[in-house]
């Protein structure tokens, strides 16, 4: 979907923050919305659904269970 949003589970990334996931999560919001900045109108909704994303990002890492030999490597798919 968007190139600069980069994967945050690990192994391949093995030390996340909550900079690393609101950072991710704006880029998602942004991406979605088309707007790189909001409106002051419409700034309240955006800075929420940035909170909402990041914490089902922070959700989704914390549940992952990963298996298996390391990260997949550059230029394969993972099914």
């Amino acid at each position: 979907m968007c190139r600069s949003i980069r994967t945050l589970r690990a192994p391949v990334t093995p030390e996340v923050g909550d900079e690393d996931i609101r950072a991710a999560a704006l880029q998602y919001v942004r991406k979605v919305s088309g707007f790189r900045a909001p409106a002051a109108h419409n700034r309240l909704v955006f800075e929420q659904a940035v909170e909402a994303v990041a914490e089902a990002t922070r959700q989704l890492l914390g549940g992952l269970e990963v298996r298996g030999g390391g990260a997949p490597r550059r230029g394969t798919t993972v099914p």
